[in-house]
């Protein structure tokens, strides 16, 4: 028996996969080991396993997540030991995991274009390159907390058109002062403003200001500010996973082309590919 987890800001997705290549799967909060501790873990996965489930049956949990770095992987090793006793814990980045979803075995340039953005030159077996996203105050272009922020930036400086601003002001009904107190005040502030990528497909999807100035010059920045510094970037095809890449697939193809670079896969999420990866072990 084999188990997969996937764990972002907002959510971690669990698979259970029998010998068969049967799969369970459920969704839990999402968990970083910078914040929260092993026993967290291990309170969000029990009570989501189904009830007569064989926990030494288990022998191997590869976990990938936000924030599981090297010196993290003893409080996911404890968490998730705690609940299979029998299983080989196998902890890393949510990077890492991007990469052999959307590459397989097969050396490659791999994204995540979700809540945040994070990027790699992937081996076929390790990450190899990677140019620091800067995380939420001070980068993650091309993410969806990202866009919400020039969104709400705009909004508050009155650079946005007036025809806009009247549905956010509508839609939101918060003022200036209101909405920078929730961003400095909420626990997680790339996850507040990452909601805002709704207005982006609501009432006025396809406004030109919406379109050219923020879905597609985040993108450009996640190109010119991330992505052209890996050296010989356009020798790689573009490959990303996460929720906004794939809901602006087209636009996001458009601007890898731009750049030079040829896009394979986009997808939604990784948990397809990493079942897969692991299957084929």
């Amino acid at each position: 028996m084999l188990v997969i987890a996937d764990s972002g800001s907002t959510k971690t997705a669990w698979c259970l996969v029998d010998e068969n290549g049967k799969t369970t799967a459920f969704e839990t909060e999402g968990y970083n080991p910078c914040y929260k501790g092993a026993a967290k873990l291990g309170g969000l996965l029990e009570p989501n396993l189904p009830p007569d489930f064989d926990r030494e049956a288990v022998r191997k949990v590869a976990f990938y997540g936000a924030g599981v770095y090297e010196d993290k992987y003893s409080v996911i090793e404890t968490a998730v030991g705690s609940v299979f006793p029998r299983a080989k814990v196998d902890a890393a980045m949510d990077l890492l995991g991007a990469a052999r979803a959307l590459l397989g075995r097969n050396r490659g340039f791999a994204a995540i274009l979700g809540t945040g953005a994070n990027s790699c030159i992937y081996n076929g077996k390790e990450t190899t390159h990677y140019v620091d996203s800067l995380g939420f105050m001070l980068g993650d272009e091309g993410s969806g907390g990202y866009m919400g922020k020039r969104l709400i930036g705009d909004y508050i400086r009155g650079y946005m058109p007036a025809d806009v601003r009247k549905i956010f002001r509508e839609t939101y009904r918060l003022s200036n002062d209101e909405l920078i107190t929730r961003i400095y005040s909420h626990n997680t502030p790339n996850r507040y403003c990452a909601s805002f990528t709704r207005f982006l497909t609501g009432e006025l999807a396809g406004h030109e200001y919406l379109e050219q100035r923020i879905i597609r010059d985040s993108f450009r920045d996640f190109f010119r500010n991330i992505v052209c510094l890996y050296p010989d970037y356009t020798n790689y095809t573009f490959n990303s996973v996460g929720t906004v890449g794939w809901i602006f697939k087209d636009r996001l193809t458009e601007i890898a082309q731009e750049f030079g670079m040829e896009t394979v896969h986009i997808l939604s999420a990784p948990m397809p590919g990493l079942i897969k990866y692991h299957l084929e072990e």
